[in-house]
């Protein structure tokens, strides 16, 4: 369905745009059909520059992203409208997509026009209703409201129903459950998987490893940009492999310890370009050797459905 190969996003930064900030190198991975794929990383590792790059709200500085075999960057007019048919986003902050001074369900409205303009009134009122039932929404309680009046949860079902309208086949879900509440958390998650037991592949981008080994089928592990880890998320959970994801399984907190007895506190990155040669993680990996500084390992098949790269994998 949808295959990323060697992507990268480059940043002009500095006074005159004179230095470079690489936010994504060489990202390659594919979603299949009725697949949610986990997109994980800490912040600043690009996951969300990702996102954006499929949804063309960001071009790409080089590689390739293809949905049905066709390279979503020669899109235009009529058939980049279609691209947006089957493709559509929902981010994390549900106020942010919203003008507080209409009502929420004006982004129906657009749909309408946009889309479907020969649908009558009452047609479409219909297939808002539906849409609205469909993510768990009775549609006399939040219709005609303001984004104000809507809770949190309430605004990103609406986005969700949006999706729904267009009849969509991929969503990229950025992080979309980390600004709710815990009971409304489980609610959306659940609505997920039910989206994708009808077909929806999804790419669940998110910071938080027990969400996405909750959702997902397979997993990214994201590091500076750069693919560490990728796999089953059933065996990259059990079986960590890159010292990266190891870190970051040994960072969730557990009722059994004190924070930090179980190599929790770790050092928070910010974005930073990967270095031009050596493996990423070199600065911060316990087990590095010399090699590491010069050499960039590639993506290795340690088992079946599980990758690494990492120098201890490596076959040369």
């Amino acid at each position: 369905m949808l295959e990323l190969d060697a992507i990268s996003k480059v940043y002009r930064i500095g006074t005159f745009g004179g230095e470079e900030l690489r936010a994504v190198s060489d990202v390659s991975f594919n979603v299949k059909d009725r697949e949610v794929m986990a997109l994980i990383g800490e912040s600043g590792s690009g996951k969300s520059t990702i996102g954006k790059m499929i949804l063309r709200l960001l071009t790409t500085s080089s590689g390739s992203i293809s949905f049905n075999g066709v390279d979503v960057a020669t899109l235009k007019g009529p058939a980049l409208k279609e691209y947006y048919r089957k493709v559509q986003g929902v981010f994390q902050d549900p106020f942010s997509s919203y003008n507080p001074v209409f009502k929420a369900d004006r982004l129906f409205a657009t749909i309408h026009q946009e889309f479907f303009p020969a649908l009558k009134d009452h047609e479409w009122k219909a297939r808002i209703e539906d849409s609205l039932k469909a993510v768990g929404l009775n549609p006399p309680d939040v219709l005609d409201k303001y984004p104000h009046q809507l809770s949190g949860g309430q605004l990103q079902r609406f986005l969700i129903a949006r999706a729904l309208l267009l009849d969509i086949d991929f969503l990229v879900a950025d992080e979309i459950i980390s600004m709710l509440d815990a009971s409304t958390r489980i609610d959306v998650l659940n609505l997920l998987a039910d989206l994708k037991s009808r077909g929806l592949s999804i790419l669940f981008i998110t910071h938080d490893l027990s969400l996405g080994y909750y959702i997902s089928q397979r997993a990214v592990i994201l590091y500076r940009g750069c693919v560490a880890e990728i796999g089953s998320t059933e065996k990259i959970f059990e079986n960590p492999l890159h010292p990266y994801t190891k870190m970051l399984m040994d960072s969730v907190a557990r009722l059994d310890q004190k924070w930090g007895e179980n190599g929790g506190e770790i050092e928070l990155q910010g974005p930073q370009s990967p270095p031009s040669q050596g493996c990423v993680y070199y600065g911060r990996c316990p087990v590095a050797i010399d090699k590491c500084a010069s050499y960039r390992p590639p993506l290795q098949e340690v088992e079946s459905e599980h990758s690494v790269a990492c120098i201890h994998y490596t076959s040369e």
